[in-house]
């Protein structure tokens, strides 16, 4: 066997189908402008959604936390990685969302994948929204648990399912509250009331609503939910501008978690850097707590000029705007078209998304002014005219 040839033809017929990934030539593509080619484009594809990974305040949590403790916890935090700082963050997660306590992870897919693992295994069935992120469908094939796909944002699919299994047998319920690739949220309220009903435990990922709804504390507290919501996970990394995840949860599930979950417990715990981060990151958020309304008052103006001028923005109802484009030699044109006119917006493929929906995906930030917002709507004018 020839190795290097095995994977060189594996990325010559990625290449061939159009699907082949390249991380992009620019720099700091969390900044509201790129830099390609010596072009300068609105960035319309980074998760930052309030504009806080450059906050001076955010930088300045991170600055003193290295001044105190360094620039690396050294281990896992249950050998010798621990600081106060972290416990501090997790008592200010778990009040800023309503809980009872709450545990710190290294990123949002160590996070679902050690949290479903632990819980679940062989012995549990686990009903999952068909859409829901990678880190969740790994996190379900690690545990071993029965896996029972329901179809996206179908309740009643979801009923039939769960009316297949006897009470006694233990279930986990697993939700986006925003799905990432298409935008629209999760009807929390009918997954809590089948929950109820069917004896489930209910977890939720708040990646793409922590610092959005809810005045920053997620869909789950818009709602008024949270205390329905046995595992509440969510990230830093996105709305809050930082690195690393959480879970929110009870006590008892939390020490469950400290002895069971692998990616915590086999990991050298984050950097004080960006625990002092994420503390100024929640600061921020509960003292601005109008910045996530903004930016869906501004995805709602977008929306709406996109639909009239005749694009397939799904059923959005988010900072996430998919444009359905369906053809992959469009998408590209599409793409390089948009840089054109200033603008640069993810081109988002299979298997990220269903065959036939490739798509551009808008991420929208809080700081988009009217003007920039303009510079968008004409932007997509031009590449209806020509596509």
């Amino acid at each position: 066997m020839n190795y290097k040839e095995y994977f060189k033809n594996h990325l010559e017929k990625l290449k061939d189908e159009k699907l082949y990934r390249e991380i992009p030539l620019f720099d700091r593509g969390d900044s509201k402008y790129i830099e390609i080619n010596n072009k300068k484009l609105l960035n319309l594809a980074s998760n930052n959604y309030l504009g806080l990974s450059n906050k001076k305040e955010i930088k300045e949590g991170a600055i003193n936390a290295i001044k105190k403790y360094g620039c690396s916890s050294s281990a896992s935090r249950i050998v010798t990685g621990n600081f106060s700082l972290y416990n501090e963050l997790e008592l200010e997660v778990a009040k800023f969302k309503g809980y009872e306590a709450a545990l710190i992870f290294n990123t949002g897919y160590v996070a679902n994948l050690s949290i479903i693992s632990a819980i679940c295994d062989k012995n549990w069935v686990i009903f999952s929204d068909k859409l829901n992120h990678a880190s969740i469908i790994d996190g379900t094939l690690l545990s071993k648990a029965k896996n029972e796909r329901f179809r996206h944002l179908d309740y009643e699919h979801l009923e039939t399912i769960l009316k297949r299994y006897k009470k006694d047998v233990k279930k986990l319920i697993i939700t986006d509250t925003v799905f990432s690739m298409d935008g629209d949220k999760a009807d929390l309220e009918k997954i809590v009331k089948l929950a109820k009903d069917y004896n489930a435990l209910i977890m939720i990922d708040e990646a793409h609503a922590t610092g959005i709804f809810g005045k920053g504390r997620g869909l789950a507290h818009e709602l008024g939910l949270e205390k329905e919501i046995d595992i509440n996970m969510g990230t830093f990394s996105k709305g809050l501008g930082s690195f690393g995840a959480y879970v929110c949860c009870n006590k008892t599930i939390k020490d469950f978690l400290v002895n069971k979950a692998r990616g915590f417990i086999f990991s050298t715990s984050l950097p004080p850097a960006v625990i002092g981060a994420n503390l100024a990151a929640l600061k921020f958020v509960k003292e601005n707590n109008q910045l996530g309304e903004r930016l869906i008052e501004i995805s709602k103006k977008l929306k709406k000029q996109l639909n009239e001028i005749g694009f397939n923005t799904l059923n959005s109802s988010t900072q996430i705007i998919p444009i359905i484009i369906g053809n992959r030699e469009k998408l590209q044109i599409a793409k390089d078209l948009l840089i054109e006119s200033g603008l640069y917006v993810a081109a988002i493929r299979p298997p990220t998304v269903p065959i036939g929906t490739d798509r551009l995906r808008l991420s929208l930030r809080a700081d988009i002014t009217d003007d920039e917002l303009e510079l968008i709507i004409e932007g997509f004018r031009k590449l209806k005219e020509r596509i």
